[in-house]
């Protein structure tokens, strides 16, 4: 049969570029010319601009090959697709913890039990291994975990049985070897959480009150073996003793290490979304996401403050109610004992600031100074939420550990200090404007990821007790710790909705690509870290608590609920490679990965 002659590749990618991704993939199965216009790179440069909706200014990833390539990674790899449940708690599941192999995670719930998982089995699901009950040691509920740097150890971290106001809690060490109990460390507040700072030592808390609105948070060092070695040598000692001011406290403690600072495994390409943002802004834009409308907080504001109450003019009369005297005299005593109060208040907070100046070891210069022979020191940094004007967390705090710290050995109430030094100030002190409610370190620990509640633009703290009212939007802020700065808008979509004195805490998780969260909108969400957007929603049934990616492949996420079940997430691609049955002597096997890379992204999220 004559066929005529073959369109020019000009008009081919013409009419290509006119065509939805998937019905270019599939025309390009046609002939070997439609193959290769349908590989063409300026093609895919604008099916991934168009499709994703980013701004042309953001460069590619610095890692990627082609933008055919990239355009897959951001469809084909992303842990969207759920592939297993697991429901053997039986309350709230509150957190998730990955093991550093990726071989095991362990779970915490308000059941009261710490559980072990195996995700490493020949069928490739994942099945429970070993399962503690809290109970016996008068535990309320686990409510954090997190693996030691070999595997060998687990930080059980709970609250204890008690009063409502309570805010006791413990930290358990569980052997992995023979699933033994260790040691039992005491913790408060229990959101203090405990980390490890080494294979062998974990860090705790514990607060002492000065008076109503002023207290001392001090932070120690333990060793995870309090055994026998307790009778001769120092197991604990302190690391630092803080003054909180405000009704604050210290909580959230975690631990980076600057040794991979300068050799990220992602350089977030912050001035390049910088200057997108502007221009859009600029042309009256709005990034529009790949599934949902992320928000836009700086035009939310701008409009609440056009439409704000305005302020009373000289000279206005306004008539008086009936009863006014008597209303008056009423209001004078109500107010006669708010004044009293408020000068106790006061008082305290005056007394408390002059301890700060002038008790308070000065902070350590050399957080951002470089090491005198120009080459990469390893440092090591104690990050932490803290606070100064009310008790919600809305600073993160942070302080250098030194290497005679990072061991028990030595005086047990640390270094020696004058008798003019009763607190330790901190090093570092970054400003959230918001009550945090999660963190997350990358894995190179170069970048921190703070979850918070924007509290309004402006808004003045006169009652320490009363914080501001919080969004309903979740931010999710990115913090460079090399520079110890805020790098970029915060991402969103997320949504919680409990007021300042029920925020809860919810656990984000960051790989090499992408971030992850819960939300108290019944799902969990996944960013794109280079490229600042939202790729997929996970759904529950309940609040979604804790999510984590497996250290060992980013395409399979966990996340748990307030709905008892743990969800596994793979990406489309590795489902497909799972499915896929084994032969050796496969037909034209160019066509058939040809038909699975298009039957991949023809797919939907």
């Amino acid at each position: 049969m004559a066929t005529g002659p073959a369109l020019p590749d000009s008009l081919v990618l013409e009419i290509f570029l006119h065509l939805p991704h998937d019905a270019v993939l599939s025309a390009g199965l046609t002939c070997h010319q439609w193959l290769a216009v349908s590989r063409d790179e300026f093609l895919w440069r604008e099916l991934f601009y168009s499709y994703y909706r980013i701004p042309r200014s953001v460069p590619r990833h610095p890692a990627a090959v082609s933008w055919y390539r990239e355009f897959k990674r951001l469809f084909d790899c992303i842990p969207c697709v759920e592939v297993q449940t697991l429901k053997e708690h039986h309350d709230q599941v509150l957190h998730l913890a990955f093991s550093h192999q990726g071989h095991r995670f362990s779970s915490c719930s308000k059941d009261c039990t710490v559980k072990l998982w195996d995700t490493e089995r020949p069928d490739g699901t994942i099945a429970l291994v070993h399962s503690s009950s809290m109970r016996q040691f008068n535990w309320g509920y686990t409510q954090f975990s997190q693996f030691n740097a070999d595997d060998s150890l687990l930080l059980v971290s709970g609250v204890y049985l008690g009063p409502q106001q309570s805010s006791s809690g413990e930290i358990a060490v569980i052997s992995l070897e023979n699933y033994t109990l260790l040691s039992r460390v005491r913790n408060k507040p229990y959101d203090v959480f405990g980390c490890w700072l080494n294979e062998t030592h974990l860090i705790s808390g514990n607060l002492h009150w000065i008076g109503n609105m002023t207290s001392c948070s001090v932070l120690w060092l333990n060793k995870a073996f309090q055994d026998v070695e307790s009778e001769n040598l120092n197991v604990v000692k302190r690391l630092f003793k803080i003054q909180n001011m405000n009704a604050s406290t210290i909580r959230t403690v975690m631990v980076a290490h600057s040794q991979r600072h300068d050799s990220p495994d992602l350089l977030l390409d912050y001035e390049a979304q910088s200057q997108a943002r502007a221009e859009q802004e600029r042309l009256g834009q709005r990034h529009q996401p790949l599934l949902f409308d992320l928000g836009d907080s700086e035009e939310e504001e701008e409009e609440e403050g056009e439409g704000g109450e305005e302020e009373e003019g000289e000279g206005q009369m306004y008539p008086r109610p009936p009863h006014y005297g008597q209303n008056l005299r009423l209001g004078h005593m109500i107010q006669g004992r708010c004044s009293a109060a408020e000068r106790e208040r006061e008082l305290e907070s005056r007394v408390a600031e002059f301890l700060g100046k002038t008790r308070t070891r000065r902070p350590d210069s050399s957080l951002l100074t470089p090491s005198p022979s120009g080459e990469a020191e390893d440092k090591t940094y104690l990050l932490f939420t803290t606070g100064s004007l009310t008790y919600a967390p809305h600073q993160i705090g942070i302080k250098r550990i030194w290497p005679d710290q990072m061991s028990t050995c030595g005086p047990v109430l640390g270094k020696e200090r004058s008798s003019e030094e009763f607190f330790d100030s901190l090093d570092h002190v970054i400003d959230i404007h918001g009550h945090i409610i999660g963190m997350g370190l990358s894995p190179d620990h170069r970048y921190l990821y703070v979850n918070s509640r924007a509290w309004p633009a402006n808004c003045v703290i006169s009652d320490p007790m009363s914080p501001p009212p919080i969004a309903e939007e979740i931010d999710l802020h990115v913090i460079d710790l090399k520079s110890l700065r805020e790098e970029r808008r915060s991402l969103r979509a997320h949504r919680a909705f409990t007021p300042n004195d029920e925020c809860f805490f919810i656990f984000l998780d960051v790989s090499r690509d992408f971030v992850a969260s819960g939300a108290e909108d019944k799902h969990g969400y996944i960013w794109d870290r280079h490229y600042n957007i939202c790729l997929a929603r996970l759904q529950h049934e309940d609040v979604v608590n804790s999510v984590a990616f497996s250290p060992a492949d980013q395409e399979l996420l966990l996340t748990a609920s307030d709905d008892a079940a743990i969800k596994v997430w793979r990406s489309p691609r590795m489902l497909r490679l799972s499915q896929a049955a084994p032969s050796r002597h496969r037909p034209s096997r160019l066509l058939e990965r040809r038909r699975a890379e298009a039957g991949g992204l023809n797919g939907k999220l």
